[in-house]
């Protein structure tokens, strides 16, 4: 107790701030988690069917996906955050808070998503899909049941380092008000020169990096047998 009020005298009195900004944290990655990972496995999927020599070739559909992806993966993430204000005003009503932050971390999300789907599903054992061909399945059941089901194991993944990178891109948004222990970090360590709450603040953030790896791990492990 000595070395807490001797080393990170300013934290326990922001105990509460501490568990809210973690929930914050936690709601921001849990609902774009959800919407990016919806979208990106839909576009990722899209990109490989389209792709020359995919089971849906379509080159016109695969270069604008390609191009729009590539675009927005080039933007800068702290400025898309400006960039899109009024857009996120125009979904939420607000460019202020956890909800509104979803918004460009969605946006920010989804092409980086869709480009690991991709990445994961091209390991699939081409023979796997000319042997479905073979037997007469449609696109639809190849989708599911030969990319989807072959490539569990490199969708896991691509969707653990997602999320982990996901946890870095709300402490980043925490940086203009989107609530979040990155927000606090910021505002209450940085900005008041208390640095022992800047470092609590990371070390919560690095624990749910860690989790989230473990997790991963663990299902790929599970998925292998």
């Amino acid at each position: 107790m000595e070395f807490i009020n001797t080393y990170f005298k300013n934290v326990p009195p922001l105990k509460e701030e501490f568990i809210e900004s973690t929930i914050q944290t936690l709601y921001m990655v849990g609902v774009t988690a959800l919407i990016a990972g919806v979208l990106g496995i839909v576009l990722g999927v899209i990109l490989v069917a389209t792709d020359r020599g995919g089971i849906l070739e379509h080159r016109t559909l695969y270069n604008i996906l390609d191009k729009v992806i590539n675009l927005f993966r080039s933007i800068p993430f702290i400025i898309m955050l400006a960039v899109i204000v009024p857009f996120t005003r125009l979904i939420v009503g607000t460019s202020i808070g956890t909800t509104a932050a979803i918004v460009p971390l969605s946006i920010g999300t989804i092409p980086f998503f869709a480009r690991q789907i991709q990445n994961a599903l091209v390991e699939v054992d081409p023979g796997v899909i000319e042997a479905a061909q073979s037997m007469g399945s449609s696109p639809l059941e190849i989708i599911f049941r030969v990319y989807l089901k072959e490539g569990l194991n490199g969708i896991i993944r691509a969707s653990s380092l997602t999320i982990i990178n996901l946890i870095g891109l709300t402490a980043m948004a925490g940086a203009i008000g989107a609530g979040g222990l990155g927000n606090l970090a910021i505002s209450r360590g940085y900005n008041r020169f208390q640095d022992d709450v800047t470092l609590v603040a990371t070390i919560i953030i690095l624990i749910l990096v860690f989790i989230s790896q473990a997790i991963g791990n663990y299902l790929i492990r599970k998925t292998s047998h």
